[in-house]
This record gives C-alpha cells, structure tokens and sequence, in this order.
C-alpha cells in the first residue's frame, strides 16, 4: 500500500492547478484501488462560476476528480510513473447531494480491468461518510495500447 502526499501525486500525474482535484491519496494498491480525498476551500476557480448565488462543484469535475484518484492505481504499477492517461468513457453516473464549499469530498476508486494498456473502474465520492455521486469509467493509456498495434 502507498500513501501519496500532493507533492507525490504531482510526480505521478500530469494534472496540474487549477485543474488537479485531488488533495492526498490515502491508500494506493498500484493496479487494485485508489482512496484520498481533497477538500473544497471557498476560493476553488468553479465555486464563482457554479453558481454564484448556489455554489457547487460541477458534476463533471466530480468525475474528473474520480478519475484523478483512479489514474493512480495505474500510474504507480512499475514504469508507469507520469505517464498521461486518457478518460474514454463514463457511464453509470449518479449524484445524489451537492458538494458544497467547505466538504471535504473522500474518493474510492477500484480497477476492475487492467489489460493491454486499459483500464475499468468503478469509483464513488462520499461527504461526511454519505454517499455523494458513483461513476463506472474507463481510462487508456496510448502508449501501451500502441504497442498491440503493431
């Protein structure tokens, strides 16, 4: 098991701010599962725009924020530090509460496929313990996949 600091998570992923949505990886197991969370300050870019008078993060960041902790399964198996990770689908999207300035969003993600250089996921967000959204999704990375290609 790792545990990743923002620091680390910045050697491992190319996301970077204002866009990078995760804070610290709590419990990495490279090709099993990717747990941390961030927590949401009042200042985040999103929060003025998403919506002024009603501020929350947009369903889509939550996502992506999904997909961030999850890359980090893959990421931290041997060779695969920094490498760039592309999102090709997501599906079973569920929100259920809005997440608000001041949460602190927990994220689970779990690798249910890895092979040939793609990978499934299942993941969900949570606020205080409660559930908040859950997503399936599926990331590539071109660099492995390109190698069956030939």
């Amino acid at each position: 098991d790792m545990i990743l600091n923002y620091d680390q998570i910045l050697e491992f992923q190319q996301n970077r701010p204002p866009y990078l949505m995760i804070d610290h990886a709590d419990n990495v197991i490279p090709g099993k599962i990717s747990e941390g969370y961030k927590v949401l300050n009042n200042d985040e870019w999103f929060f003025k725009v998403h919506w002024p008078t009603d501020p929350n993060m947009p369903g889509m960041l939550q996502v992506e924020a999904l997909v961030q902790m999850g890359s980090l399964a893959i990421l931290t198996l041997p060779g695969l530090k920094g490498k760039l990770l592309y999102l090709t689908s997501a599906n079973k999207l569920k929100f259920y509460k809005k997440i608000i300035p001041g949460d602190k969003l927990a994220l689970k993600t779990k690798v249910l496929l890895w092979k040939r250089g793609i990978a499934n996921f299942s993941g969900s967000g949570f606020v205080n313990d409660n559930i908040v959204f859950k997503a399936a999704f599926s990331l590539i990375l071109p660099e492995i996949i390109d190698t069956y290609k030939k």
